[in-house]
Parts: C-alpha cells; structure tokens; sequence
C-alpha cells in the first residue's frame, strides 16, 4: 500500500489487537473460525512490529495452502467467458476508476471528445452470439451507470416524471444521448442468448435500476432473473467499510446497501460472487472487516460460489494523479490478502486469483497462497486497462493448460457456478472449451495472437 495513504486519513479503525500472531497462527492451522483480531494478525504478520516478517508470511501462506488442498483439492479452474460491457458512461465519481468517461459527452448535442462506447442490445446480442460460436458460454457484464439506462417502460415513464430529473434522479431520455443503450431488461434479454450464462448487473446497477422509484432490490433482481440473468457479480464492493467509502467512492451506494442487494440476489435464487478491491487508502483492519461482512453474507445465504481479490491497478486514476495514492498493494500484501481469505472464508470453497491484476507469475504463486480459480478467458476486458493495467486482455486454454501443469496442478474447465468441473488432458492435442452449448473443444484461438472479435 502506499505510503502517503497510511496516515493521511483519520480511520476509526486500525490494525491493532490484543491478539498474539501464535495464537492466530494456531487457529488457523486448528481451523477454527477466526475472529477479526485473528485476521489482522495474520494479514499483518504481527501488529506488534512494523513490516511484513518473512518468515511469518510464509506460515500463513503454508496454512492457506494445505487449507486450499483440504477443501478444494489440487485443481486449479478456468471458464470460457467473454466480457461484454455496455456502455463507458457514468458519472458516479469513483475515484479508483478510469474505466467510465462522464455521459455528459455521450449526449447527442455534445461536442466534446471520449474514448467511451454504449452499445445496443441488438450489438451486445451479435457480440454474445460470436463468441457462443467459438464455445464461450459465460458473458459478464459490468457498465457504467448511462443516466438514460432505466430497468423497463415502466421504469422510464416514473424517472421522467421527476421534476429536475437530472439532477435528483441521475436520469436523461434516451433521445438526448447518440447511442440508446435500451433498458436493463433488453439488455439481458439480448445478451442471455444462445444458452450463454449472463453474469450481470452489481448491486450498484441494481441501485441504478430502482432509483427514483419504492421498488425493492428483490423485485429489481426477480425481473432481472426472468429476463435471463443467471448470476450477479459481487463488485462495486471494493471496501465494505464506509469510511473507507468516503473517500474512494462516496457516490457509490454503502455497506449496507451493498448487502441489502447481494442478500436479494439471493433472496430471488441467484448465484453471486463477492469482490474486494484493495491497495488504496484503507489499512489491513479494514480488509478484515469486509471479508467478516462477506462471511456473514454467505452464512446468511450460502450463494455465493467464488471469493475474487482484486489488487487496485493505481496508474491513470484519479487516486493516483490527486497524489492520494502513490502505488498499489505490494506482492507480500497480495500473497496475504489471498492466504487470509482462504483461512477467514471458512464458508467459501473458491478463491480466485487474477492473472489480470497480478500477472502470470504473481498470478501462478497465488494458486500456492490459498487460491484454486484463475479467471477466464475474457476475450475482451477494458476496466483494468483502461487503469493502466499491463498484463493482456485474454487467455487460451493452451496457455491455461502449459501454466497450470507447470506448477504440478491440474488444468480444470468449469461452468461458471461450479457445478460442472472437466479435468484436461495435457497430453491433449488441442485445448478448447467442451461445457458449453456449441463448445466441442475446438481452441479459441491460437496462444499468442489477437482474437478476432465481432467488431473485427
């Protein structure tokens, strides 16, 4: 974590316990539930001394990792997806993204200049529908919150009818802007084609697409899921601390609002994941405490099939050039953050790690430090680059199949909930997805060339 974000803020919470790292230490390799003194010892190797031991580290790495081989065995999972973001336009302020460009250059009397997109349901349709031919069979979808994005009709006509609806409800006709994003609801009725499992709409799109109105989160996600939603994404969690929320993202919806729309999610009989994003302004107490929400989550609703670290990508956010931070979270605080969330997560068998924010090095030794998935093939990703991430957009299953049997594991295609797990050959001649609904094991495309894509 940067330095310059350490103690520039006047957090209520901070990494201190009265906790011995032995007896943490102890818990964990007992496995018993740990308490967030026992997880701020661990991710903190002591906080009776500053820096990260060495030494300690790797005894928290070594629990995670039989803890790992315990629950999950020694297959490391991938799925065939492909990332379908509907439109850069937002004006949420969130100051760890570069991903959106400020609608207000998106409306159709605007001159200014973006490097931003909103596509139609028909074009995410097309898109979706290439990729199915190739064998993808899962889409996410994560966009920016377009003030003209309304859930249905219905929902247009009661935004239209605020008075100043701009500003009080975030909300614009569609008319005023170049590109018509549709509503939510066709939106997933477009992108659910072709047996394709749609990951879509965050807690904070699901937000979007109640405001202004008494509906509630359940019936948001109930016609959400009837218009061909498989499963929510848990992002937009980032930290589940609200004075940490303050100040990376004080437009966003709260804790407690995060959880209200997670627990609806699964209220209506949706999948979900959970995220945390970390590296920032936020200390390890605040680490802990948000995967002490996620744990409670998952007690309370058991739907939650994957738990995904996300490391803060600095370069090209507002964080960063406001001089609030001056670099992410370093290797040893990512190696930790993935073994703690292996020990502490008691209740989630699947811990990611993200070749996309760690790269392929860093991202192999996190299979050693607790984690079993590593992402997908993500045939298009624009959020991390566009922050200036540096480690590629996609992956082919060759790649996935070389590395994984390069640190003596096995290479395992899985459906996006899990439920379906295909150990590969590496003796194989050829590595292609086989789970899906047109998948018959035909590659993708080749390891080291571009993916034509359907906007080729």
């Amino acid at each position: 974590m940067a330095d310059a974000s350490r103690g520039e803020f006047d957090f209520e919470h901070v990494p201190e316990t009265d906790q011995s790292f032995e007896n943490a230490l102890r818990n964990a390799r007992d496995g018993d539930r740990l308490t967030v003194a026992d997880g701020i010892e661990l991710i903190t190797t002591g906080t009776e001394s500053e820096g990260i031991d060495p030494e300690r580290k790797e005894a928290v790495l070594e629990a995670a990792d039989r803890r790992r081989e315990e629950v999950v065995g020694d297959r490391v999972t991938f799925v065939a997806n492909l990332n379908n973001n509907v439109t850069t336009a937002c004006n949420t302020g969130c100051l760890f993204c570069n991903f959106k460009d400020s609608s207000h250059k998106f409306r159709a009397d605007s001159t200014a200049e973006h490097a931003g997109f909103t596509k139609t349901p028909a074009e995410s349709r097309e898109v979706v529908r290439a990729a199915a031919k190739r064998g993808i069979y899962e889409v996410t979808s994560v966009s920016g919150l377009h003030p003209a994005f309304a859930l249905d009709d219905e929902h247009h006509e009661i935004l239209a009818g605020h008075a100043n609806a701009a500003r009080t409800v975030n909300y614009r006709p569609p008319d005023e802007y170049d590109t018509d994003p549709g509503t939510y609801l066709e939106q997933m009725r477009a992108m659910s084609t072709d047996g394709i499992h749609l990951h879509s709409m965050t807690p904070e799109e699901a937000y979007h697409a109640r405001r202004g109105t008494d509906w509630s989160y359940e019936e948001v996600y109930r016609r959400l899921k009837n218009a061909g939603l498989s499963s929510a994404p848990g992002t937009a969690a980032e930290i589940l601390v609200d004075e940490v929320r303050d100040v990376i993202c004080p437009g966003k919806i709260d804790t407690q609002g995060w959880l209200d729309a997670m627990e609806a999610a699964a209220t209506v009989g949706l999948d979900m994941t959970a995220t945390i994003m970390y590296g920032h302004v936020e200390n390890e107490a605040h680490r802990i405490l948000h995967l002490e929400k996620v744990r409670d989550l998952q007690d309370r609703t058991g739907a939650i099939t994957e738990f995904v670290p996300l490391s803060f990508i600095h370069p090209n956010t507002p964080l960063h050039d406001r001089g609030i931070v001056e670099s992410g979270a370093t290797d040893d605080e990512d190696e930790l953050l993935i073994a703690v969330s292996r020990l502490f997560l008691d209740n989630i068998e699947n811990i990611q790690s993200s070749w996309v924010k760690y790269g392929d090095q860093q991202g192999l030794k996190m299979l050693s430090c607790g984690a079993n998935d590593f992402m997908g093939t993500i045939l298009s990703e624009e959020i991390t680059k566009r922050a200036g991430g540096e480690f590629g957009e996609y992956r082919s299953f060759a790649e996935y199949v070389e590395m994984i049997t390069a640190i003596g594991r096995t290479p395992a295609e899985r459906s996006t909930d899990y439920r379906r797990i295909r150990d590969i050959d590496p003796e194989s001649e050829s590595f292609g997805p086989r789970l899906g609904p047109q998948s018959d094991g035909t590659p993708l495309f080749d390891a080291g060339t571009t993916p034509a894509t359907a906007d080729d």
